[in-house]
């Protein structure tokens, strides 16, 4: 990410009444993103140890898409009532959730059934831009 997409990307994030979204296309870029999702998720309300949470959940998909689809992916985050809602939208296929974590000695596995358990609600949805997971956690 140049300065000046970190610069546009600092100024978005210091205006929580926008919509908010970026994109990420190497892993370069998951430490911009994950700094996005906390700020837009404490300028919406979360407390910064629930923010941490989405924060490590987001990382978990982005990481994911970047390991298994092609193209990279898109983060939103947005207030719906009482919850903060954050979308990963990527080219890869519709994931499964219901997961049982994997037993320790497996060497992967473990980023969904991560995610299901740090947030309040995980949902997948295929879409004519994607397949996104949303992600909720109560404010």
């Amino acid at each position: 990410m140049s300065d000046t997409d970190a610069g546009k990307l600092r100024a978005r994030r210091s205006r929580p009444d926008e919509p908010s979204g970026i994109s990420y296309h190497q892993p370069g870029d998951l430490a911009v993103v994950r700094a996005f999702v906390h700020d837009r998720a404490v300028a919406s309300g979360l407390s910064a140890e629930r923010a941490e949470l989405l924060v490590l959940a987001v990382s978990e998909l982005a990481t994911n898409t970047l390991q298994h689809a092609a193209g990279g992916g898109r983060v939103t985050v947005r207030v719906e009532g009482d919850e903060v809602v954050c979308e990963v939208v990527d080219r890869g296929a519709a994931r499964t959730f219901g997961r049982e974590m994997p037993d320790a000695v497996q060497p992967r596995g473990r980023g969904l059934a991560i995610v299901e358990r740090l947030c309040d609600g995980v949902s997948t949805a295929t879409r004519p831009d994607g397949t996104a997971v949303v992600l909720r956690l109560r404010r």
